[in-house]
């Protein structure tokens, strides 16, 4: 079943302040669901309902189980299980206003006169009304083969599920139509007509210098803030070969210190090691990975890191502090921490991968690989997307005030068919919410995911916007009035992996035109974008002999400051 991510929330109804006046003649939805109200009403005082009555357990996975086997019944037109799962006092009143019996609806689908091809959430929703009762309420796109040909449409739908003889059966469904949004005007270029976006990155790459200390043989993954006329990168590198691998443990986190105006590089410092003492704690061994810095203030910046030895333990995302002005770290390392529904722990892979279960992910359990990913900032907070690569999970979090708890917010999860490692987010000017996911295996295009609220996302899908894109990070970055969005394109020059990456650009995250497109035999990949006093600039990952091209840091400018 592909839908996005469940939320469930613990509602108390207070029924002697229902209001319940039949309606005579009246709409065939409204009656519909008058129908379902009132049945509602009947059963849970049957049942001698109190506002106390709750169960403490939210019985969420049997519910999403239930509604998952129930769609999947409906597309295969699976009789014996539609039997099992349709309650025998079913009323399901569709969005044209016929009703179907338990009976009638097996009948149609059994004998293909009502076929279901396509059934997909983009958000659902469980309330828990009495111990027996709960309601599910949502949207979805159909596709549905009728007598009458195809429909293909979006629902907005309400259902109740009731519990019967230990079993959750499938009591009635009400849906109405979603009207489509008008297309939109044909948006005006951000782009001269002369543009050559080739032309353009090259001039971008030529600009580029090495900021790795000339003992690194393997680089990548880097981050960056500016401060002043100071750059400072933190990466991943190793003195023993190319590429990064965290079973290696010979990778340390890195700060690069860089002098912005002249590229000048100011000074290396690795900051985590494995076995590395701190004044107030040893690091096991293992890898030091995936380090990301954020500014505190202008005086004291913050990295983070995953030390990791897949395997062997849980692996854990630290943060160690430095000071901007003597340019030193902090002697004391600190555990980051995440906060779920289920409470809060050490940011560790176990406790991330247990709320995503609890919200559809049906993916094996790794003890290593869980990073806070993309971190974006906004007037309302702190943002990030947290993944862990080797599973395919990826969630968003609010990074609280003091920047040690990261706080999950939205498991993005579906499809489970599909795995979607690393993600970059934004807000769109609506104020919903747009992930870009990359995906091993398939045919590792990225796919798209959505959210109004942050919470909910729907199930990940391919958009035309990138044709053709292969494993690699993406981002998605906001730029003035402007979206730009980096992806990994699948061309191959000279057969060089990563050896093309294309940035689009748009004002409303629908319509892209193409802006840069980096072509080298060095690669392009893992960049980094972010703007300060007008400038954007950009860090990547290059290399000049080996398969991967993890050899180096590169840092430069992508558009200096309009004049």
């Amino acid at each position: 079943m592909r839908d996005q991510a469940v939320s469930f929330r613990f509602t108390r109804y207070d029924l002697t302040r229902v209001n319940f006046t039949p309606a005579r003649g009246g709409h065939p939805v409204r009656r519909t669901l008058t129908l379902i109200s009132c049945c509602l009403l009947a059963v849970l005082s049957s049942n001698g309902f109190s506002r106390t009555a709750l169960a403490e357990e939210q019985p969420l996975a049997a519910l999403i189980a239930a509604d998952d086997a129930r769609v999947a019944a409906m597309k295969a037109a699976d009789k014996p299980q539609l039997e099992k799962l349709l309650s025998d006092d079913l009323h399901y009143a569709h969005s044209n206003a016929l009703v179907d019996t338990k009976s009638s609806l097996i009948a149609a689908l059994v004998s293909g006169k009502t076929k279901y091809v396509g059934f997909d959430y983009e958000n659902r929703d469980f309330k828990l009304a009495a111990t027996n009762i709960a309601l599910m309420t949502g949207r979805t796109r159909i596709k549905v083969e009728t007598a009458n040909g195809p429909v293909q449409t979006a629902l907005s739908f309400l259902a109740v599920w009731r519990l019967e003889n230990g079993s959750w059966k499938f009591l009635a469904w009400q849906s109405c139509r979603v009207p489509e949004p008008a297309a939109p005007a044909k948006p005006v270029s951000l782009l001269p007509s002369n543009w050559n976006p080739k032309a353009e990155a090259d001039k971008v790459m030529a600009g580029l210098v090495n900021v790795s200390a000339s003992e690194v043989k393997g680089a990548h993954d880097a981050d960056f803030v500016i401060i002043g006329n100071t750059v400072f990168i933190v990466a991943i590198s190793n003195d023993v070969q190319p590429g990064e691998n965290p079973e290696w443990t010979e990778c340390y986190a890195v700060m690069s210190i860089v002098d912005v105006p002249t590229g000048k590089l100011l000074q290396t410092t690795p900051f985590a090691r494995s076995g590395q003492r701190f004044d107030n704690e040893t690091l096991l061994e293992g890898a030091c990975f995936v380090p990301r810095i954020i500014p505190l203030n202008d005086s004291t910046l913050r990295c983070y890191f995953a030390s990791e030895a897949p395997g062997k333990r849980q692996s854990t995302v630290y943060y160690r502090d430095f000071d901007v002005s003597s340019k030193e770290f902090a002697p004391v390392i600190q555990k980051a921490v995440l906060k779920t529904a289920q409470g809060t722990f050490e940011m560790q892979p176990k406790p991330f991968y247990d709320d995503a279960v609890l919200h559809g992910l049906k993916k094996p359990e790794k003890d290593y690989g869980i990073y806070p990913f993309s971190i974006k900032q906004f007037p309302d907070g702190c943002y990030v997307l947290v993944n862990n690569y080797p599973i395919g999970q990826n969630a968003l979090a609010r990074l609280n005030d003091d920047q040690t708890t990261f706080e999950v917010l939205g498991q993005i999860v579906q499809p489970n068919e599909m795995k979607l490692t690393e993600a970059a987010v934004n807000r769109m000017p609506d104020g919903s919410w747009l992930a870009v996911l990359r995906q091993e295996g398939g045919t590792k295009n990225y796919a798209f995911s959505t959210s109004r609220n942050g919470q909910n996302w729907s199930t990940a899908a391919y958009r035309d916007a990138i044709p053709n894109g292969t494993s690699s990070k993406p981002t998605l970055d906001r730029f003035g009035d402007a979206y730009y969005l980096g992806w990994q394109c699948a061309d191959e020059i000279n057969r060089v992996s990563r050896s093309t990456f294309n940035i689009d650009v748009s004002r409303d995250g629908v319509n892209w035109e193409r802006k840069y497109r980096f072509e080298t035999e060095k690669s392009f990949q893992y960049p980094t974008f972010k703007e300060y006093n007008g400038t954007i600039y950009l860090t990547c990952t290059q290399g000049d002999f080996s398969p991967s091209r993890k050899e180096r840091i590169m840092f430069g400018v992508l558009e200096p400051a309009p004049k």
